[in-house]
């Protein structure tokens, strides 16, 4: 169920959405046992605009939802708390982190 929303939600959000210079990508769905909640991670690129998007995205929550139960047909269509995933913003600091060990910059 998790990976179906997030496809579908990458998929809706990249036609029904528009952002201008950021680049938007849903990273996990997590759905809840009952599935009446989902918690969806999304990366944004530049950073500087995460807090743009997820205003945005909530501001749309309505017209996804309606579009997704339609493409999926599914009964019941979870709430959807959006959050950012940082997990790229941490692995390029340790990735940073590691080339200045590796260059004797940190011992």
């Amino acid at each position: 169920m998790n990976e179906l929303i997030r496809k579908e939600l990458a998929d809706l959000i990249n036609k029904e959405v528009a952002f201008e210079g950021a680049l938007l990508t849903v990273t996990f769905v997590d759905c809840s046992k009952d599935l009446r909640d989902a918690t969806i991670g999304v990366s944004v690129l530049p950073s500087g605009l995460t807090g743009t998007a997820l205003k945005k995205l909530r501001q749309n929550t309505g017209l996804l939802a309606n579009a997704l139960q339609k493409r999926t047909r599914l009964r019941h269509i979870p709430r959807f708390r959006w959050e950012i995933d940082a997990t790229e913003e941490k692995a390029e600091g340790v990735e940073a982190l590691l080339k200045k060990i590796r260059e004797g910059e940190i011992e």
